[in-house]
Parts: C-alpha cells; structure tokens; sequence
C-alpha cells in the first residue's frame, strides 16, 4: 500500500494539468487497494491545498459513490451484505437525514459504502443519488484535506472526543418521529 501511494503521489506530481484527473481517478481506485478515504484527502490537501483539494476530493468522492451505484446494481449479493451491516449498525429500522449522513461520512471508522447504501435506498434515481452523494461527501472532503493533519496527529484522548462530538451531532440532527400505539390510535372514547 506504501508503494503504490509513493508512486500515485509521484505521478500526481509529475503529470502536471492531469495532475487533478488523476486525483480524481486515486479516488475511484483506491477501494481496490483499502486506502482510506482519510488518507486520499490528506494527500489533496498536501497536493494542491485546501480549496482545490477539497474540490478534488468532493469530484472523487461523488465519482466513487456513482461508480459504487453501478456496482450495487450488476451485484446484488454484494447489496445483500452491505444490508447486512447496515441492520447491524443500525438495530431499528429509521431513515436518516442528510446531515446525518454527512456526519457519518466525517466519521472514519464507518464504512463509505455504508452511507452510499442509505443514499441508495433514500433516492428514486441516479441523478437524485449523485445529487445527495455530492452534497454528502462535501464534509469529509473539506476537513480531511484542511484539517486533516490535525485530525491524523491527535492523541487518542483528541480522536475519542472528536467521535464523541460527531456521534452528538449524529444524535441532535435525527428526524423526529411520533409514535402511537395501536390501541391508542383505535380506542373508542365513552362520551
């Protein structure tokens, strides 16, 4: 995985206009090799800076969630395991908002796929999809390119408290539900 991060690193460097579509193509294929999407960021960010590393990465992120759309559709066992996972991240069966799925993209130990899946099951279409995927990959992309030195130095008391944060982000942003039982919802009143 070192090497084929040193000699992707190299040919971004020296390719000089491309330099920006190979980027864009790192982040297609770099869940062929297990490279975080941490570490892909990180390198935008040391590449070409914040702004347009940020851009990179969003393009990247969103091609990957539309290659990923494609792939979910021509391999439904794969579909089946991602379901899976989701049922077992997730015990009781409520749709997320989209800024809870943003959050949960900032969140390095949950699986990028994981959120794609929601997106999927969320969306009527392609266009919606790649709509939302865009606009969900905007976050990870902005703060692992600008802060992710930071993020990535911490000390362990630093990362736990950062996920402590963004697990209360998850929680406060959550649609609000009403539930009614049954009996309540069909009792006959005595006037």
């Amino acid at each position: 995985m070192e090497e084929f991060l040193e000699r992707s690193f190299q040919v971004i460097e020296q390719s000089g206009w491309f330099a920006p579509l190979f980027f864009v193509l790192l982040h297609v294929f770099r869940q062929v090799f297990f490279i975080p999407v941490l570490l892909i960021c990180l390198l935008g960010g040391y590449l070409f800076g914040t702004v347009y590393g940020s851009i990179y990465s969003i393009l990247g992120l969103t091609a990957v969630s539309v290659v990923f759309y494609g792939l979910i559709h021509i391999f439904p066992s794969m579909r089946k395991k991602l379901t899976k996972l989701k049922k077992r991240f997730l015990k009781e069966k409520h749709q997320l908002t989209v800024v809870q799925m943003m959050i949960m993209r900032l969140m390095p130990f949950i699986h990028f796929h994981l959120v794609s899946l929601y997106l999927i099951e969320s969306t009527k279409n392609l266009k919606e999809y790649t709509k939302y995927s865009f606009f969900v990959s905007i976050p990870p992309a902005v703060v692992y390119t600008a802060f992710g030195d930071m993020i990535h130095e911490l000390p362990l008391a630093g990362t736990v408290v950062f996920a402590t944060f963004l697990a209360i982000l998850f929680l406060f942003f959550r649609k609000k539900r009403t539930n009614i039982k049954w009996d309540d919802f069909f009792s006959t009143s005595k006037q």
